[in-house]
């Protein structure tokens, strides 16, 4: 097992590991510990108390983050015709039709995040064995199935995240770049927040948010009280 570099020992010693922290003070505390060359991605890590295996306890959902996620993606869309061209203007990087399918299922996928009109999706259903694993098949439930795509596209382009429990109940996703301000970070968080509590399921039992902790690509995590979060989290 290797042993942890010198930058991130000394991150981890501004960190009480028993503490829970406000959010603005974890941030403080990542930001701070974020000396890598590159600029870092700052993440969020979410234990809800649900059983993603149950249909009633799955929670997914997109949030579109106030000061965008710092990520560019490339956003390939499924479109015909004028809402190909829609898609076209709005700045998505990949448009096509049977023509995107046949590269797709090659193998060929330049594309982060994908959308699709609502008719193109008896043809995009054929590649769910290749997009699903990927975190990319289009579904209306995030709004990547729309005949808005335009808005969809700008969406994606602007820092919308999607999220989507995982097995043990844990959600995570990357909210901004440690060049952020605190107070963008502290903003995108707590929007993220709010979107996965909106999401709450019928299904879950008890305290929907049970732990939560921030990180930076290869700092530490800092543990944070959920409170601080969203009021209450109930």
């Amino acid at each position: 097992m290797s042993k942890p570099g010198k930058r991130f020992r000394s991150a981890l010693a501004t960190v009480d590991r028993d503490t829970l922290y406000s959010i603005e003070d974890a941030v403080k505390l990542v930001k701070g510990g974020a000396k890598a060359k590159f600029d870092e991605t700052i993440e969020i890590a979410m234990n809800l108390s649900v059983d993603p295996r149950h249909a009633d306890q799955m929670v997914r959902g997109v949030c579109a983050l106030p000061h965008g996620s710092g990520r560019k993606l490339r956003v390939g869309v499924f479109a015909k015709g004028a809402k190909a061209e829609e898609a076209k203007k709005a700045g998505a990087d990949v448009v096509g039709a049977e023509d995107l399918v046949e590269q797709v299922q090659k193998g060929v996928i330049d594309f982060d995040r994908c959308i699709a009109t609502p008719d193109m999706m008896p043809l995009v259903g054929r590649l769910g064995k290749v997009l699903g694993p990927r975190g990319l098949m289009p579904n209306p439930k995030v709004g990547t199935v729309t005949a808005d795509v335009g808005p969809a596209v700008r969406a994606a382009k602007g820092g919308a995240v999607e999220f989507r429990v995982e097995k043990a109940g844990l959600i995570h996703a990357g909210v901004g770049k440690a060049s952020f301000t605190e107070e963008a970070l502290v903003a995108n968080i707590r929007a993220f927040a709010d979107a996965v509590m909106k999401a709450k399921p019928s299904g879950a039992k008890g305290t929907f948010l049970k732990r939560v902790a921030v990180t930076s690509t290869m700092g530490p995590a800092v543990k944070v009280e959920p409170a601080s979060l969203v009021g209450g989290a109930s």
